[in-house]
C-alpha cells in the first residue's frame, strides 16, 4: 500500500513505539493478546501508529517490547502462506490487508527486560539510531491523534525553533489532574507555546495551564544524556517528563504544538470502546449499519433507564 509522505517531516527517520507494558487494564483479554494488537474495527492499534509514522516519512519503527510479547513484531511479517491461500480464493481485499503492515515501515525490536518507565524505554532506542539522526519521534500506541498530521507540524516547529517539540491538547481545567500539564509562554504563533515547566498530575488548583501532554514527542538527541542523569522515581522508574524538565532547566528549547483535532485513548476500555465506535461509524463498509444499530441500542437503553 502506497503511503503519502509529508515532505516537511522527512527529517524524522526513526519513530519509537514503547510497547512493553502488560496491558493490565484489558485483562483477561491481554493474557494472550498484546494490547497493541487489539483491533480498532479491523486494524490493530499499532498498525494505525505505524501508518502515521510512515506518513511523516519515517523509515524505521523501533518497537520497545518485552521478552514475552514477540507477537507484536510478528504482526509486521509477510505471512506468505496466508497471502497465497487468500489470493487463490480471489480474496483481493483481504490480501491487501494482510500485506499492509509488512509494507508500511521497517520494524526493529528493542527488548526491555523489565518495565522501568517510559524514560527507560525511550533511552533504549539510542542503540538503533543512526549517527546522523539528531532527533527522533516517540509515538505512544495508546494514543490515536486525529488528523494524523500533528507530527509533521511538530517537525516544522523544530526546524524553525530547534530543540524538542511535544504535542499538547486543551482539556477542561477540572480534568488536568489526570495528565502531565505544561507551564507555557506565548510565542508569535498562537498554536505554538514555549514550555517553561511541566507538572505531572497536579491538583486542579495547582495546574499551571489546561494544556496537557499526549503521546507524541519529537525529541532532540540530547534527551539520552538527560535520561542518564535523572534519578529513578517511584517503583524505580525513569520518567521521560523528568528528563524533559532537565533539558528545560538547562536552557534547551522545548515547545508544544497545541493540536485542535481529536484524541482517542486506546489504553483502557473506556477509551477503546468509543474509538471503535468513532472509526466504525466512518468506515464505508460498516458505518451505515453501525449507525442504525447504535440508534436502536440507545433507544432501548433510554427506555430501560427512563431517559426517553
Amino acid at each position: 500500500m502506497a503511503i503519502e509522505r509529508e515532505d516537511s517531516a522527512r527529517g524524522i527517520t526513526t519513530v519509537v513505539i514503547p510497547a512493553a507494558g502488560m496491558g493490565t487494564r484489558f485483562l483477561p483479554a491481554t493474557k494472550t493478546v498484546p494490547k497493541e494488537l487489539l483491533p480498532v474495527v479491523d486494524t490493530p492499534g499499532i498498525e494505525l501508529i505505524a501508518e502515521e509514522a510512515a506518513s511523516v516519512g519515517a523509515r524505521r519503527l523501533a518497537v520497545i517490547t518485552a521478552p514475552d510479547k514477540q507477537e507484536v513484531m510478528r504482526h509486521f511479517e509477510a505471512f506468505p502462506q496466508l497471502v497465497e491461500t487468500l489470493d487463490a480464493r480471489g480474496k483481493d481485499e483481504q490480501v491487501s490487508k494482510v500485506k499492509r503492515a509488512n509494507q508500511l515501515i521497517h520494524p526493529v525490536a528493542v527488548e526491555q527486560e523489565k518495565p522501568l518507565g517510559l524514560g527507560h524505554a525511550v533511552g533504549l532506542a539510542e542503540e538503533v539510531l543512526g549517527e546522523d539522526e539528531d532527533s527522533f519521534a516517540v509515538m505512544l500506541p495508546d494514543d490515536i491523534v486525529l488528523p494524523a498530521t500533528v507530527m509533521a507540524e511538530m517537525a516544522r516547529v523544530r526546524a524553525d525553533l530547534g530543540g524538542s517539540v511535544l504535542c499538547a491538547f486543551e482539556v477542561p481545567r477540572e480534568q488536568t489532574y489526570n495528565y502531565g500539564v505544561f507551564d507555557v509562554e506565548d510565542t508569535a504563533d498562537p498554536a505554538v507555546k514555549k514550555v517553561v515547566g511541566m507538572v505531572e498530575k497536579p491538583a486542579v488548583e495547582d495546574a499551571p495551564s489546561n494544556l496537557v501532554a499526549t503521546g507524541r514527542y519529537l525529541l532532540d538527541r540530547k534527551i539520552f544524556d538527560a535520561l542518564r542523569r535523572i534519578k529513578p522515581g517511584k517503583g524505580g522508574e525513569l520518567q521521560l517528563t523528568d528528563a524533559i524538565e532537565l533539558l528545560i532547566e538547562e536552557g534547551e528549547p522545548v515547545h508544544v504544538v497545541v493540536h485542535k483535532g481529536k484524541r482517542h485513548d486506546l489504553g483502557n476500555p473506556g477509551g477503546y470502546i468509543p474509538a471503535n465506535v468513532d472509526f466504525g461509524l466512518r468506515d464505508e463498509k460498516y458505518g451505515p449499519t453501525l449507525y442504525k444499530a447504535i440508534k436502536q441500542i440507545m433507544a432501548e437503553y433510554e427506555a430501560e433507564h427512563g431517559l426517553s
